[in-house]
């Protein structure tokens, strides 16, 4: 699980208190999001365990907290998954997944009058949904750990078979021109709500992307020749293939090395089909 750089508000109404942001800890995950909330404020302003919940739904058990007493100091636990089905599901189609909400108390005072704070955790966790992935020459990609982030769940491999099997071994000898490359694309360890989809994937003669000379695979429907899509936003997997070819500007070169990048994106299962405009791609 990742730590994400959230920014937390808690905020009691009645003597208007802003608690520390270390009264509480997001951490934004591929499958979940978890709260980790400082038990002692809450019991310092009148409340306890039973009397906090999400999004001020008291009446369903996996709305609230679980008390650790083993950890000092301790905490008020809230775990949640990132699935269709999950509490927060207001997933963008666009650019971003945003899941927000809040962790509030409720009164134990059934009368017209009270003595008691109200408190409020307010929290968001933000995912991009576009990322950049890369392959160096012996195939293997390094993907950071990023904090609210998907890059980690994301992988980018080479085979030498249509049906993936059999990875891609880079001989010290380069590959013969025209040799088919099968580049697969996948999420791993993801909630099943999205699927991958490629923008584009291109070819450079740099690791790094400024300053280099770059050729185009394929982007959306528009494609080399030489590129055959196989899968693109039908899954948690995408698959294409091109043939090995060579820089002109490595001419006097014995081998011609270039760098594979494709750009990704996650999107949701009900509107990747819009996005790939299957029409126009087959």
């Amino acid at each position: 699980y990742k730590k994400s750089f959230i920014i937390l508000l808690i905020y009691s109404k009645k003597h208007d208190m802003l608690f520390s942001n270390s009264d509480i800890t997001v951490t934004c995950a591929t499958h979940r999001v978890e709260l980790r909330i400082l038990l002692c404020p809450i019991y310092f302003v009148g409340y306890n365990e039973s009397l906090m919940a999400l999004n001020d739904v008291f009446y369903r058990p996996e709305c609230m907290g679980t008390a650790v007493w083993t950890v000092n100091p301790p905490i008020l636990v809230f775990h949640f998954p990132l699935t269709e089905e999950g509490l927060f599901s207001d997933y963008s189609s666009i650019q971003f997944v945003n899941i927000s909400g809040m962790v509030n108390s409720i009164d134990p005072s059934a009368g017209i009058i009270t003595y008691h704070s109200e408190m409020l955790y307010l929290f968001s966790c933000r995912y991009p949904l576009q990322y950049l992935i890369n392959n160096t020459e012996t195939s293997v990609l390094a993907i950071k750990d990023n904090n609210g982030s998907f890059i980690s769940t994301l992988s980018l491999r080479l085979f030498q078979d249509n049906k993936y099997t059999t990875p891609l071994q880079m001989p010290p000898s380069g590959l013969q021109l025209k040799t088919r490359i099968f580049v697969e694309v996948r999420a791993t360890n993801l909630t099943t709500r999205f699927n991958v989809l490629l923008d584009r994937c291109y070819a450079t003669t740099s690791p790094f992307l400024i300053n280099s000379t770059y050729y185009d695979l394929f982007v959306g429907c528009n494609r080399d020749g030489q590129t055959v899509i196989g899968a693109n936003g039908e899954g948690q997997e995408s698959r294409f293939s091109f043939e090995a070819f060579r820089f002109v500007e490595h001419k006097n070169q014995t081998i011609s090395t270039f760098y594979l990048h494709c750009a990704t994106r996650l999107c949701d299962r009900a509107i990747c089909s819009t996005l790939r405009q299957v029409s126009k791609c087959i």
